[in-house]
Parts: structure tokens; sequence; C-alpha cells
């Protein structure tokens, strides 16, 4: 098989939050970037001790999350409190938002499911300590995907060519037993298929297939059900695979990927699409609407199915509409005008409670459609709900930000704190670039956040007095007070200003050859910047 070069980049994951309160000193180290261990590629340090506390708290929780599980001898992550093991619709998404803490966990995340697969194709939907599932597809983010990303960070050939492989028998199985009504979408046949546990959407449907075999559809007049959500993620899937063939030199199986993604994303809009109502639906045996407007509609823009101006229009009826789900703390399983929007709030419930895994998804579609202002908003809340419990837990009231209580240490609500912690006010490598988030904070407070890029190089984003301090290994990029997300290349050329406050911003930056430069960025908005 003939290769092409197979290019190492680093992480796109990362990003920073904070909420500027509750301060309290303590000794602030100035060479923070010596505590990196082996593993590591973030290291986060804060004066604001209760911030500190809970971030360390989250560490705690992932770090007790890592397990082994049957029939595979590698630690994995599983999803924790009262889930314990790994399902596919989730598993290798969450390894790989926690990737900069452990890279090898992100790997085994993916090369469980792949090890566990049957011989027809069928990946496990959970694997448990003493058991796997073969009962539902389960499926939300595509598994092509994650691994297609973990692969590129490390330039894992072996992981490229087993998740090529195993992905593209998955989809063949997908085909064969989920589109029995040959409509090129991909069906659902229960309701743990989407894990849309307890949700007015899957209401009299059973939880599981027949006989535990995800292959039989239950013999209810109203399904199979063409569901939007599953065939965003085939597509989503299908774009991966269609990258990763173009990594192994397969010209023919790029093109086939991509024109097989084509069909079934016509087939989403085309069939899926109400227009009326600006939502993703399920279509029912009898080819009717199953009209719940639910957190549907953010899986299918998580796998950039829609082109902006699609987007748009969803975002400002649905998405943004503060009626539906732009709530105070988005976003809620089910729109909040919804008439099936479940209340009062039960356990384990997707039929209104604003789920940490709704939320951990949120940076994959809202970045694509230039909403990082948005996004913030979003982070913030989660962060501040988070923040007062110091518990990690599944869902919590949409309107008040009041936790289910249950069982904690919910790996899924920790990598939230973990990641929008980074994504808030942090540096991420984005490509062959880099994002500095740049959010300052009171001047009694002080942070650092370092992004160990190679071994021998890291960029560090450090806050103290008021000012923020862009520098790569001993050169200081610039400093500023602003809020505001700078871009620069890997060597800290600067590229240009994206908006992420929620107001127009006026930005001020000294740079390091002591130029100075202003300019106003608006929310959302991206402005070039000035190259000397």
């Amino acid at each position: 098989m003939k290769r092409r070069d197979f290019i190492k980049t680093s992480s796109v994951l990362a990003g920073a939050s904070f909420l500027w309160h509750c301060s309290h000193a303590f000794a602030f180290p100035e060479n923070a970037d010596s505590d990196f261990n082996s593993l590591e590629i973030a290291l986060f340090e804060t004066s604001d001790a209760r911030y500190q506390a809970v971030y360390s708290h989250a560490l705690r929780t992932l770090r007790a999350n890592i397990v082994r599980l049957a029939n595979y001898p590698k630690p994995v992550l599983i999803e924790g409190a009262n889930y314990q093991g790994a399902w596919l619709e989730c598993a290798p998404h969450e390894a790989l938002v926690y990737a900069p803490i452990r890279a090898d966990v992100a790997r085994n995340n993916h090369l469980l499911f792949f090890a566990l697969q049957r011989e027809d194709g069928q990946m496990p939907c959970w694997v448990r300590k003493g058991a796997v599932g073969f009962a539902q597809i389960q499926m939300v983010v595509p598994i092509a995907a994650t691994a297609w990303e973990v692969a590129q960070q490390n330039g894992d050939s072996e992981l490229l060519e087993k998740a090529y492989n195993a992905c593209s028998k998955w989809d063949q199985w997908l085909q064969k037993y989920r589109d029995t009504r040959q409509t090129r979408l991909c069906e659902g046949f229960c309701t743990y298929d989407t894990g849309h546990d307890n949700s007015p959407r899957w209401a009299g449907i059973p939880n599981r297939c027949p006989d535990g075999d995800a292959r039989k559809c239950p013999p209810l007049p109203s399904l199979p059900r063409l569901s939007p959500d599953l065939s965003a993620t085939v597509y989503g899937g299908r774009i991966a695979l269609a990258a990763m063939a173009n990594a192994l030199g397969m010209t023919a199986e790029h093109d086939r990927w991509l024109a097989d993604a084509d069909a079934i994303r016509t087939a989403i809009l085309t069939r899926l699409y109400s227009e009326e109502d600006a939502a993703f639906y399920d279509r029912d045996a009898q080819d009717q609407f199953v009209r719940i407007r639910g957190d549907v509609i953010t899986r299918v823009l998580s796998e950039h199915v829609v082109d902006q101006n699609l987007f748009d229009t969803v975002y400002r009826h649905q998405i943004h509409n503060p009626s539906a789900f732009w709530v105070p703390y988005p976003f809620p399983s089910i729109a909040l005008d919804d008439p099936a929007f479940v209340r009062p709030i039960p356990p384990n419930s997707w039929g209104g409670a604003a789920q940490a895994l709704t939320a951990l998804r949120a940076p994959r579609w809202m970045e694509h459609y230039g909403k990082p202002a948005d996004l913030a908003h979003l982070m913030q809340r989660w962060l501040e709900a988070i923040l007062k419990v110091d518990k990690f837990l599944q869902q919590m009231d949409p309107l008040n930000g009041s936790f289910t209580m249950g069982e904690a240490d919910y790996s899924p609500a920790a990598l939230v704190f973990f990641d929008f912690t980074w994504r808030l006010a942090g540096v991420r490598k984005q490509g062959k670039d880099l994002e500095w988030n740049v959010r300052p904070m009171p001047p009694d407070l002080r942070a650092s956040y370092s992004w160990k890029l190679v071994p021998t190089r890291i960029a560090k984003l450090r806050y103290s007095a008021g000012v923020a301090y862009l520098r790569i290994n001993n050169r200081d990029l610039c400093r500023t007070s602003s809020t505001v997300r700078l871009v620069s290349d890997e060597h800290g050329n600067l590229k240009h200003a994206i908006g992420i406050a929620e107001a127009p911003a006026n930005v001020l930056l000294k740079l390091s050859s002591g130029r100075e430069e202003k300019f106003t960025v608006r929310p959302n908005e991206t402005v070039n910047i000035r190259r000397h």
C-alpha cells in the first residue's frame, strides 16, 4: 500500500475558561514549565485557590476513571459515576479531549472498540469489566473522526490503518443492517441507538433491540425510523474515512468515501429537515415527522452536515432562540418551548435536562460555524455551575444551573471543566497555528497556561496584574489587557484576531518589537493583524 506523507500534528483540543472570583493567593511558580511530567502536554496553574481545587479534582476524577475492561489489556477512560464502562457514542471523543493529559488513553479508547469488533463489522455499543454489548448501535460522535484526530496528533500510522479498516467495516455493517428502507439514511431501531435515555423522542419504543441483537428491529408500526443524528454520524465518519484514505495514498477510496458522504448528506437535507420549523426530525415508518425538537439538531450540526447559510437559519430559529435552546445554561436536551419538555426533571433524562455530553460536544460545531463568542458564553455558564457544587454530575436544569444529584465523578462533566478551562483563556494548537484565547483576570489573580508543542518548545500564556503575556520558550510575543483570540503561526507571528467577548472589544496589543497594534473586533468577527 502506497502511503502519503503522514504528518505529525499537535492536538486541536484545548482552550480555557475562567470565572474570576474567590481568590486566595498561594505560592505561584513563575517557571511552571518545569513541572510537566513525561505524558502531559497541558499544564495549568492559578492563584485562585477555589478554581485550582476544582480543576485538580477534575484531573483526579479522570485518573480514577482509568481502568481495564473486558477482553482488553490496556487502560481506558470510562464514563464514571454509575456508568462503569465505555460507550461507543462518547468514550472515543472523551479520550480525545483527555489526550493532552494521557495520549496513550486516547489511543486505547479507540483500539478497545476495534479489538472487540465482530467479524461481520459490528462495533460493540459498550464495554464493561465483565461484558461486551451489541444490543444497539449507540453512536453519536463518529469513532472514525476521533480516531483520525488522535492518529494525526502523534503521527500514529498503526492507529491510522487499524481505524481505517475497522471503521470501513462498521460503515458496511450499518449499510447492510440499518438501511432496510433503502433510503441511504441510517435507521434507528430503539431508544439506546442514539443514547437518548428517557427521551420523549422515543416514547413507547424499547430501549434495546430484540434478543440483544442490533440487527433486529422491534415489530412496531412506527419502526424503523430514519434518524438525522445517526445519519449525520455516518456522514461524519465517511468524511474522516476519506481523509484517512487520502493519508494512506488510496485515491480511489478517498473519492468513493466523499461520494458516499455526499449521498447521505443529500438524503438528510432532503428528507429529515423541516423548513417550516428550521429543525431536523426523525421520520417514522409511515414517513411522518416525529416533531420533537431536541439536541438531535446539534448532533447534525456537529458533523457539519449543513452549509453556513442553512446553519445561520437553524441557529437563529432554534439554537440561539432564548425560547428554545439558548437558555441560561445551554443546551437543553429538548427545546424549552417544546410541549414534550419533561418537568420535573428526573435523573438520566434526555427529556429536557442540559447534559454534560452535549456541552462537551459543542466546540466541535460552534467553532466550525464561527460562533466562538457564543461558545465562550456556554462554557462560562457550565463552569459557573460546576464551581458551585464541586462535583462532576451528569445533568442540570437548563434554567437555573442546578445539577441533578446522584453519583458524582462523571467523566464528561470533569472533561467539561478541564477542556473549558483551557478553551476560555489558554493557548491551543490548531493545525499549524496557535490560538491564544486571551481573557485577562482581575489584577489580584495570576494564572499560567503552558502547552508543550514539541519536547523543546512550549507556548505559554501568563496572566499577572491584569495583563496577559504571550511567550514561546523564552521569547516574548506581546502583552495585552484586552479580551480577544489571537492567532499566530507556530513561531508566534501574529496573523489575525477573533472576537470572543460578548460585546465589541477595543484591543491594544503591545508587541515585543515595541510597536502597538490597535483595533476593534466584534463578537465572532475576524480581523487581520498587520505585518511589519
